[in-house]
């Protein structure tokens, strides 16, 4: 009884020893763009740079993501587009995400800063199967310079 016992944990030291070493891939905004909208709703063009610091290339299947901005949900998106980062390599995806802005500058209205606080998160979902979702998080400041 010991000695399976032992084999059956000697088989799964070795199997984690011999499991593929991933690190996460890298998302970041590199654009966003307007693209048609109202005084209640927005459609927003947000391209993504994936990186894949990996030696296999990495298939994501899709993207969710939501823009707070001065601590208010403003904006979503999500994308079911798939495609294939190449491995040690990188790549463009963007989606549409759809906004109420009027939100957003109503709270600026009221502000006497000189900037505003965002924050951008979400999630990439992948076809692997030890890892199949990545979340990414980027935050930063509008600057409100000239707009007072």
């Amino acid at each position: 009884m010991i000695q399976r016992l032992l084999l059956c944990l000697l088989m799964l030291c070795g199997a984690t020893a011999c499991a593929p070493k991933f690190e996460r891939p890298v998302l970041t905004v590199s654009s966003i763009e307007l693209q048609s909208g109202n005084l209640f709703q927005q459609s927003f063009l947000v391209k993504f740079q994936v990186q894949n610091p990996n030696d296999r290339e990495l298939p994501v299947q899709g993207l969710h993501t939501e823009l707070d901005v001065g601590g208010q949900r403003i904006a979503s998106g999500v994308s079911n587009r798939a495609f294939v980062v190449p491995p040690r390599g990188e790549s463009e995806f963007d989606m549409t995400i759809t906004a109420n802005m009027a939100v957003a500058l109503l709270q600026l209205a009221n502000r006497r800063a000189d900037s505003v606080d965002y924050e951008l998160s979400g999630s990439a979902n992948l076809d692997l199967p030890f890892l199949r979702e990545v979340p990414f998080h980027q935050a930063g400041s509008f600057s409100l310079k000239g707009l007072h």
